[in-house]
């Protein structure tokens, strides 16, 4: 979905009579373009400009020492940069995720590592971007199951993203318009198989429904609940690998974050408004210093965060969310 189809839903926060533009600004706004690859109608270029000013002085705002945000994560002008908050919410939104009634049972005596990262191990295929389409729920429904495929099998496999947005609808999702990882595992489970990445290829848009049988690479045979805490969630990350999870992703910070520990104020724990992977965790300086997080995959491509991934808070509280919505299947 491009910038123009986003036309008719513009915030009043960008009226049809826009600013006008801050001079000072137009090599910057020139070289975002190109980078970004955008073309616009020319009243439509004075409404992104519009928008992009606004973004581009959130940003000079939080490098100040008196930023709204705490100052241990950055942020930094991306391909989000004409779209306004409320188009990042409708792009990513998964909310209400219903809940199986099977639960992840917590495995006892394990040894929990300092330290974990799945990606070390070979669970996990490269980050992908779901452009304008809201299919961050099927990125990361098929990154958790690509872990276990790997798990099983010992080959990592990418698997097709375009399957579930196309062939999950009478499941519940809503292809481009966001969706629910427990109706989608339910589609794949159901369905007897899901294709590969390379027989099925991401579109970034919705189309209708072309799978095949007999390019299935994959089975679920059931899918797992984690129960809403951290601790069940360190112990499922560990005895399973890569889980789909729900945060709170519904703040213009989340929307530029570039790297470090993402720390939002308005961060809330029951408004889950984007699926992720969750990878591993880990610690920054001492692990005493509380300077510990959850490391996600996220599916905006490898320029945003750190080469597509990011940082959340753990041990604190349920931080945006993390463990509230985590879900794995069971190949």
């Amino acid at each position: 979905m491009t910038p123009a189809v986003f036309m008719a839903m513009l915030c009043l926060e960008v009226a049809l009579a826009a600013p006008m533009p801050d001079y000072n600004l137009d090599a910057e706004w020139e070289k975002w373009k190109r980078i970004n690859e955008r073309t616009y109608s020319p009243e439509e270029e004075k409404q992104r400009r519009a928008v992009w000013e606004e973004n581009v002085k959130m940003i000079k705002w939080h490098t100040m020492d008196n930023g709204l945000w705490m100052n241990n994560f950055t942020v930094e002008m991306n391909e989000f940069g004409d779209m306004t908050g409320e188009e990042i919410r409708m792009m990513t939104d998964s909310s209400s995720l219903t809940l199986s009634n099977e639960k992840h049972i917590q495995k006892r005596n394990i040894k929990i590592p300092k330290t974990l990262d799945w990606r070390k191990e070979g669970y996990v295929t490269p980050v992908g971007s779901q452009g304008a389409c809201g299919a961050c729920w099927a990125f990361a429904v098929a990154g958790s199951i690509e872990g276990q495929l790997f798990k099983k099998t010992g080959k990592l496999l990418p698997l097709s993203v375009q399957n579930l947005v196309d062939c999950s609808r009478s499941f519940g999702t809503m292809g481009c318009k966001g969706g629910r990882v427990y109706n989608a595992f339910q589609y794949v489970k159901n369905n007897g198989g899901l294709e590969a990445e390379a027989t099925y290829p991401y579109e970034a848009k919705e189309g209708h429904c072309r799978y095949r049988p007999e390019y299935s690479v994959v089975k679920v045979i059931r899918f797992l609940v984690v129960p809403r805490n951290e601790d069940a969630l360190l112990n499922a990350l560990v005895t399973n690998g890569p889980i789909a999870v729900g945060i709170d992703a519904k703040h213009e910070s989340f929307k530029k974050y570039t790297g470090g520990i993402y720390h939002e104020p308005n961060c809330k724990r029951d408004s889950p408004s984007h699926s992720m992977l969750l990878v591993g965790f880990g610690y920054e300086g001492q692990e005493s210093e509380g300077r510990k997080y959850w490391l996600v995959k996220n599916s905006h491509g490898e320029q945003w965060g750190e080469k597509g991934y990011m940082k959340i808070p753990r041990g604190q509280n349920n931080y945006c969310g993390i463990a509230s919505y985590a879900m794995y299947p069971v190949l």
